[in-house]
């Protein structure tokens, strides 16, 4: 009997050679500039940083069905892949942690990690957590309100899940069948309290009943299936069946951030084992395997992203610091008076004449 040709599945998922070459390479891109802000942040060079190490193969996948220019994300603090997946380019996340003055995110205004930029359609997110997922949420509600063809997605970690912002985010999404994906990567700790101490019954998913929307659990490391769950689910937002919560189960490969050291309450096997859930060879092996990345491709890709990288860094270090005369502005609705000079700032402080 004759063999069956089979497509690779990707090609079955209407992806071609070129668009799974390409989000290997998001995927890379992603771990460079990430590895580089650690040894900056070792240098003294920025104050803090959140990783994504671990999870660029669903913030990839999951990114990469949303329409650039028309839909619209609230990421959270880890969000390096997605946010660069949907438009941010590596010297836009390095320039918003060294707090440049004109860094798209806030003109330094924000903390290293808070990735937004409005000509991106990215919405900055603030320190407590969850309430990005309310702003998605707001956002898929004025897009319904005025007829815009715009979908919504949020990222959150299974911590975050649990707190309040999320249930009223995800309630109000069910009963108005709001075009909003929501995304959990669940990394198995918030911070160092692990998913059996937080999460009762062990899936953030499974809670999508009680909203009225699709729940659907996937391998984080596998890149396509991610793809595929975040495609059926931006698809269904689009046709105005409603949201749907994707749970990602992802491996963290570093502490939860730079002030954090996991060794204090993670078996090292433990730490050990996670590297063989790492999306990055694991996407690299499947292309291999059916013909599509060669280690002469490979090689070509990580020369290309070190060049990159090494030019964004450049870039954002020559890039103007923030200045005293223009702290107020995205700050205050009116200016403040005296045009925020560094003597109405003094005087507003109460340290004028001091």
């Amino acid at each position: 009997m004759a063999e069956t040709d089979t497509k690779p599945r990707h090609a079955e998922l209407g992806l071609s050679d070129d668009d799974v070459l390409g989000m290997y390479r998001a995927m890379l891109l992603a771990r460079a500039v990430d590895e580089r802000m650690w040894l900056m942040q070792r240098a003294g060079k920025i104050a803090f940083i959140i990783s994504g190490q671990g999870h660029e193969g669903a913030q990839v996948a999951t990114s990469w069905p949303m329409r650039s220019g028309q839909d619209w994300m609230a990421p959270f603090y880890r969000s390096i892949a997605s946010a660069m997946t949907f438009g941010m380019t590596a010297e836009d996340i390095i320039s918003a942690h060294l707090a440049k003055g004109d860094d798209v995110s806030s003109g330094g205004r924000q903390m290293p990690g808070h990735y937004g930029g409005a000509p991106y359609n990215i919405v900055s997110l603030s320190s407590p957590v969850g309430t990005q997922v309310l702003h998605a949420v707001g956002i898929a509600m004025g897009a319904w309100v005025k007829g815009d063809d715009v979908v919504a997605m949020t990222q959150f970690g299974e911590g975050t899940a649990n707190q309040g912002e999320i249930h009223e985010a995800m309630n109000f999404a069910g009963v108005h069948k709001l075009p909003v994906i929501f995304v959990c990567e669940n990394n198995g700790y918030a911070i160092s309290v692990p998913l059996d101490r937080q999460v009762a019954g062990g899936s953030v998913a499974a809670r999508a009943a009680g909203y009225g929307m699709p729940g659907v659990t996937v391998d984080g490391g596998d890149v396509l299936a991610c793809y595929a769950a975040a495609r059926e689910a931006h698809d269904r937002a689009v046709r105005g069946d409603g949201p749907t919560l994707i749970e990602a189960n992802v491996v963290r490969l570093t502490s939860h951030s730079s002030d954090d050291d996991q060794r204090r309450y993670r078996d090292p096997a433990e730490v050990d084992q996670l590297k063989e859930r790492d999306p990055i060879p694991m996407f690299a092996d499947e292309l291999r395997a059916i013909g599509v990345l060669t280690d002469e491709l490979d090689e070509q890709i990580r020369t290309e992203i070190k060049a990159e990288v090494n030019d964004a860094n450049k870039r954002a270090d020559a890039r103007p610091e923030p200045t005293t005369a223009d702290a107020h502005e995205r700050v205050y609705a009116d200016p403040i008076p005296g045009g925020g000079t560094a003597t109405a700032m003094e005087s507003l402080s109460g340290t004028e004449g001091h």
